[in-house]
């Protein structure tokens, strides 16, 4: 399960390096969900990249997200073909979190067989069902064709960390430090409730800047 924009295109670019080196077998890599209109979207502009990704598109000719090993999917047909082949493969879908989207549903199609895995590459927010899966739970009531049926989790369950699309809380504070002219006042809104709360109370002792944490319906009159 990956997010569509950014960090599908990151594991992209990490799968085709590591297959063309020899690091991960030569298995199809299936890609699913709105990946594909996010990543034509980097394919048609190139200039945006890395310095490293333009020149081997400028230079060497080689664009890694057009690569053979991808194989878009566009039907459930299909999606049930890739799964009852029994061959090995990567399959990349969205949503990240498992909270709807074609990923929940192969997940339920291979949650039960214990030769599978689910990697999970992006943050999976409390009360999903990504985080469920995380922290160990063995059965998920799911939704199949109008019917809740309760599906048993027996495949590996990984995480790689170092994926996020979000600064870290040094790279936060830097940016505080750094503002220009210094802001009156601050509102953390995003992420866990007390990190959010200790970022704000390290930002007020560092810069002095006034600081707050709203809870969800509060308001705050910006002007």
């Amino acid at each position: 399960p990956v997010f569509a924009v950014g960090r599908a295109q990151e594991i992209m670019i990490v799968l085709e390096e590591y297959i063309n080196h020899g690091i991960l077998r030569d298995v199809p890599v299936y890609i699913d969900g709105m990946i594909w209109e996010a990543t034509a979207i980097h394919t048609a502009h190139p200039e945006f990249l890395s310095n490293e990704l333009r020149n081997q598109i400028f230079h060497v000719g080689k664009n890694p997200f057009t690569s053979e090993v991808f194989k878009k999917v566009t039907s459930n047909e299909q999606r049930r073909k890739i799964i009852d082949s029994k061959e090995p493969c990567i399959i990349l879908s969205t949503s990240g979190m498992l909270t709807g989207g074609n990923s929940v549903e192969y997940f339920k199609m291979l949650c039960e067989d214990e030769k599978n895995s689910i990697v999970f590459v992006g943050y999976q927010s409390e009360g999903s069902l990504g985080r469920r899966i995380q922290k160990g739970h063995k059965e998920a009531p799911l939704d199949d064709d109008g019917v809740t049926r309760l599906y048993h989790i027996n495949l590996e369950v990984t995480t790689i960390d170092g994926f996020s699309g979000h600064s870290d809380r040094k790279q936060l504070m830097e940016y505080v430090r750094r503002l220009s002219p210094k802001p009156d006042k601050i509102l953390v809104c995003h992420g866990d409730a007390y990190k959010a709360l200790d970022l704000a109370s390290s930002i007020y002792r560092s810069y002095k800047i006034e600081t707050k944490t709203p809870m969800n319906l509060e308001t705050t009159r910006l002007q």
